[in-house]
């Protein structure tokens, strides 16, 4: 019985490396050899992107009206050309409906330019009251003037009236005395003329001076009451990006130039943005299709087309070549799909029905430049090459799908014989 276990056990065990080898032999082929295969072959252009919204609406910071810009100038400040610190926002991915608080933006420096110019303000309008007075006064005096003086030219023209009876000397005493008392009385109200016109030009100076203080103060509080931002519509908030990638959140500044702070995006329509180097770009043309994946969603495939090619490159860090940006418009409408999601971008430049097609690490080439391939029946056969994405190249001439071909160089190369030597010529016609 022990005998018999014995022999069975080494039956097993031989049975088992045969089984080894076998698998052993099989997967030493994966790794040797290549099938000629024949389908679809597409030449692509490839790129990982993000996703973006087609449309949006941008969530901006406060404008200065171009009705203040003037008033704004003039302060030591220089309201109209600083920097805007985002103090708090509201966490990116909120839904929001329209009116609903998304952020807040720092007011201290303007709360104290604020403070100064209202000091400013009730000091310019101490000034226009006092100067209402002080005209009153002045003017009130000035008519009291006229009063008496036209009293002293009455007693006059009595003194006159009553002398016609007296020597002539004494009557053109009192004629010259009456012609004085006139001559000051129509001084007086010139006088007063000029008084009235240069106290109300006076007063008119201050008077403007109030007004464009009062406005200044007006829009700075209006500009103050837009450091509160709110949802122009219902939507989700997304961050907006600088150049640079970087996301704008609390610490963050705006400038006058960008006022942007977060965006709107409207879901329903979605772009896949990538950045294709200057080499591939003239491939590129608008309407191609593409095929799009999305890192979050593992297994699904989506398709879209070229929408727009920028004209002019760009330097992105970490790249030595100008990049292009191309937006790829998703088809279709998925509510899964969300901004900022990392794609994956394959544009279809050319497409070929039943190619026949190797990959590309297959192909050799001698001295004279002529590509071949090693096959496992041991011939060294030349191939006429048609076009290549980035693994594989189409054989016009010289393979039939199915055969086996080596992927790297074989051992002994020079134990294969040559095939195909007819196909030369086509090849050197090519060139």
């Amino acid at each position: 019985m022990k005998r018999i276990l014995i022999i069975g056990g080494v039956v097993v065990a031989i049975v088992a490396l045969i089984v080894f080898n076998k698998m052993t032999s099989k997967k030493s082929d994966l790794n040797t050899f290549a099938e000629v295969k024949k389908g679809l072959f597409e030449i692509t252009v490839s790129n990982s992107g993000e996703l973006i919204a087609e449309k949006s609406i941008d969530i901006k910071g406060p404008e200065i009206n171009p009705g203040s810009e003037r008033v704004f100038q003039g302060m030591s400040h220089g309201m109209h050309a600083m920097d805007l610190k985002i103090q708090d926002i509201v966490p990116e991915g909120t839904v929001v409906k329209d009116g609903d608080y998304i952020a807040q933006l720092d007011r201290s420096s303007y709360s104290n330019t604020l403070k100064d110019e209202l000091e400013n303000l009730k000091t310019m309008q101490n000034n226009v009251d006092m100067k209402i007075l002080d005209t009153a006064v002045v003017l009130t005096n000035q008519r009291d003037d006229i009063r008496n003086q036209k009293y002293v030219m009455e007693e006059a023209s009595i003194t006159l009236e009553q002398s016609k009876y007296e020597p002539p000397a004494k009557i053109r005493q009192a004629e010259t005395a009456l012609d004085k008392a006139k001559r000051t009385l129509n001084q007086k109200i010139k006088g007063y003329s000029l008084i009235v016109a240069q106290n109300l030009a006076d007063l008119n100076r201050l008077k403007m001076r109030l007004s464009r203080q009062t406005r200044l103060v007006n829009d700075l509080q209006d500009f103050l009451k837009k450091f509160s931002i709110s949802a122009p519509s219902s939507g989700m908030i997304i961050y907006k990006k600088d150049r640079n990638g970087t996301k704008r959140k609390a610490g963050s500044t705006i400038n006058p130039f960008d006022r942007v702070i977060a965006t709107l995006p409207d879901l329903s329509s979605m772009i896949s943005r990538v950045y294709i180097n200057e080499i591939e770009i003239s491939k590129v043309k608008i309407g191609q299709k593409a095929n799009i994946t999305v890192d979050a969603f593992p297994g699904k495939a989506f398709t879209g087309s070229v929408f727009t090619i920028a004209n002019i490159g760009e330097q992105l860090p970490n790249s030595d070549s100008k990049m292009f940006e191309v937006q790829l418009k998703v088809d279709g409408s998925n509510p899964e799909l969300r901004p900022s999601m990392t794609t994956g971008n394959k544009i279809i430049i050319k497409t070929f029905n039943d190619a026949v097609y190797i990959p590309a690490e297959c192909v050799h080439t001698g001295t004279d430049s002529i590509p071949f391939v090693y096959v496992k029946n041991n011939t060294k056969q030349v191939v006429l090459l048609g076009e290549s994405n980035e693994k594989n190249i189409i054989v016009e001439k010289g393979l039939e799908p199915g055969t086996s071909i080596y992927i790297t160089r074989p051992e002994n190369p020079e134990k294969f014989r040559m095939a195909g030597e007819e196909i030369i010529s086509l090849i050197k016609a090519k060139k």
